[in-house]
């Protein structure tokens, strides 16, 4: 079988039933249960390996039950925060932001970070560009508008005089999901792909896509937050020592995943093995997960860059914003 056709099978697997398991599962409540929502993806890492290796239960002590429920969109990680079916969740920074603004400062807290970086601008091997000199005229894509990935890309047009054609500039953007970009991107349909891992690896590897550049080149110190922890305020507040056990695990995972990234690789395909029946090729695994820093720090300062290039973009309303009490501050828990 062709590494395409292996692939794109593990593609439509995971998409296929990632979406039914956030829509459609049953949520409860429970005083001994904390519900962990992630992506079933390599900028996940973090949740994948800490709860395959038992770092989490381990962590957590057998009075705590670990509900896990599989997402693959960050606003429906948020509304799901809102619901209070979600305890915490892996997600975003645009998503992070919007929801802790849209519930006007109350429902969402950032616990730490779990990665920086692991994004690319990805150019079709028939392309003509070269440089932003030719984006004019060309075709983008990137996925849903307000994600990472999307902030990034129509910042970089904007920083460079560029606008999409939406906004009457020559940029056609299209905001679609990652498989569809997949798709368009091996019928020839678009010219770049602003895309996260393993797509952009996917892009490269499998298509003969070339990267213009790795997104952290862009960011002060080559790196910014692309995945975060993020905890449910009520939930915080009322269940302070399982949220401190849990970040405490997530630190030993994040170790122990930097220690042991040939293990990790393995782990991550016998997740998706094991929860989608198919698994990437491991050179596309080990790759991704190569171009990824995982790490426990938020990197504070790249969230508010994030946020004032969202509200540039007027993703975050027309009154202003102020993300004062985003972080979370376990001394909160001992007033």
């Amino acid at each position: 079988m062709k590494i395409r056709s292996v692939i794109f099978a593990g593609i439509i697997a995971i998409v296929a039933i990632s979406v039914p398991v956030a829509i459609y599962d049953t949520f409860t409540t429970d005083e001994n249960k904390i519900r962990v929502a992630y992506f079933p993806n390599i900028g996940h890492v973090v949740p994948i390996v800490g709860i395959e290796t038992g770092i989490f239960s381990k962590g957590l002590g057998n009075d705590t039950k670990i509900e896990i429920k599989l997402f693959d969109s960050g606003p429906q990680v948020i509304e799901s925060i809102f619901a209070k079916s979600i305890d915490i969740a892996y997600v975003g920074p645009g998503p992070t932001i919007n929801g802790f603004l849209k519930s006007e400062k109350q429902d969402v807290k950032i616990l730490a970070g779990a990665a920086s970086g692991g994004a690319s601008l990805v150019i079709h091997p028939n392309s003509q560009i070269t440089s932003v000199e030719d984006f004019p005229s060309k075709r983008i894509a990137a996925p849903q508008i307000g994600n990472t990935q999307d902030v990034s890309l129509r910042h970089y047009l904007l920083e460079h005089g560029l606008k999409p054609a939406e906004k009457g500039g020559s940029v056609v953007v299209f905001n679609i999901p990652n498989p569809d970009i997949y798709t368009l991107f091996v019928k020839g349909e678009i010219d770049a792909a602003w895309v996260p891992e393993p797509w952009a690896t996917i892009l490269v590897e499998e298509l003969g896509g070339k990267r213009l550049f790795y997104e952290e080149e862009l960011w002060p110190e080559n790196q910014f937050a692309s995945v975060l922890l993020i905890g449910r305020t009520d939930f915080i507040k009322e269940n302070p020592q399982i949220i401190r056990k849990w970040i405490d695990s997530h630190d030993e995972s994040v170790n122990w995943i930097n220690s042991n990234s040939k293990e990790s690789e393995l782990i991550f395909n016998q997740f998706l093995e094991k929860t989608f029946g198919q698994s990437l090729p491991e050179k596309i695994v080990s790759e991704s997960l190569s171009n990824l820093e995982i790490t426990s720090d938020a990197i504070n300062e790249s969230i508010y860059i994030f946020a004032e290039r969202a509200d540039k973009l007027g993703y975050l309303g027309r009154d202003g914003y102020d993300l004062e009490g985003i972080f979370y501050d376990a001394k909160e828990d001992k007033l």
